[in-house]
């Protein structure tokens, strides 16, 4: 008799597509949605637009799951840094977390990039793992959405 794992192969990729890796996300959703009876997972995004060629032009982007609120990524072009455009696509992100009856929200960013942003608007370090360049960090940082 054959064991499952003879036939199997491991492949290590760095160009998968989204359709070969949809079986590991539904694989784990379906496993999540069994242990919580809890299905929430939903994407969010806030994006800036531009008005006259509807061209995306930044925003930021994340999900909610389990009543916690998760930033992936963030970016807005230098051009448009200082203005209040980065406050105000933070503020809908969590608004929309409250909303969706989030109790928390959570992110990571590198040392260069935003984390007094963030700081600013009552987040908060919780850990910080070095990585490259040399006196570079990973900063993670989390923000309770049941005050403010």
């Amino acid at each position: 008799m054959v064991s499952l794992a003879e036939e199997i192969s491991l492949e290590v990729c760095e160009d998968s597509d989204a359709a070969q890796l949809l079986p590991i996300e539904e694989g784990l959703n379906e496993f999540n949605d069994l242990m919580t009876g809890i299905n929430d997972r939903k994407s969010l995004s806030v994006l800036v637009k531009s008005t006259n060629t509807g061209k995306i032009l930044g925003g930021m982007q994340g999900r909610s799951s389990l009543g916690l609120l998760f930033i992936d990524l963030f970016y807005l072009p230098p051009e448009l840094r200082k203005m209040g455009i980065g406050s105000d696509i933070l503020h809908r992100f969590e608004d929309e977390g409250r909303k969706r009856g989030c109790s928390a929200a959570f992110l990571y960013t590198i040392s260069f990039q935003a984390p007094d942003f963030y700081k600013k608007y009552g987040w908060e370090e919780f850990g910080r793992i070095d990585c490259k360049p040399e006196g570079t960090s990973r900063i993670f940082m989390k923000k309770s959405l049941l005050t403010s």
